[in-house]
């Protein structure tokens, strides 16, 4: 009978095991691949900045759907921004080619308004859940730049 036991125990410890670490690969495989555009196609001073300043320029350039439905809190609505995504990008011409700001390369507002972006699109967030979460965090230093 104690053989049987310790039988039924060591299985349950194994299926214990096997299923922890079934929902720990299940959790990490469903984040969502953010779009990303190549550091090679950002002017120098991208390239050279800090990572998550990288980063937030390669997302803005490959996201103009998203970007353009989030705002920027920083104040850049005086320069005529009218959503973050114009932190980042100036112009696109008719050819995709892109005319980059230099407005996020020293503003951390923005860069943190799309580190926040990116982490809740990580998170499988749509859009909306994005722009009410970055207006109830960063209402607080200034009016928002969109229209």
């Amino acid at each position: 009978m104690f053989k049987a036991s310790k039988f039924t125990f060591l299985l349950m410890i194994i299926a214990l095991v096997s299923a922890t670490v079934s929902a720990c690969s299940a959790s990490s495989s469903s984040e969502v691949h953010l779009a990303m555009s190549p550091l090679e196609q950002m002017p120098m001073d991208v390239q050279s900045a800090p990572v998550t300043v990288r980063e937030a320029y390669q997302f803005a350039a490959a996201n103009p759907d998203v970007m353009k439905a989030i705002p920027c809190y920083c104040g850049c609505g005086d320069i005529g921004h009218t959503s973050n995504y114009d932190c980042y990008v100036s112009n696109v011409d008719a050819q995709g080619n892109i005319t980059f700001d230099n407005h996020a390369l020293g503003c951390s507002i923005c860069v943190d308004i799309t580190q926040d972006a990116m982490r809740m699109m990580r998170e499988g967030k749509s859009t909306p859940e994005i722009r009410a979460y970055i207006d109830a965090t960063y209402s607080k230093y200034g009016t928002s730049n969109m229209p």
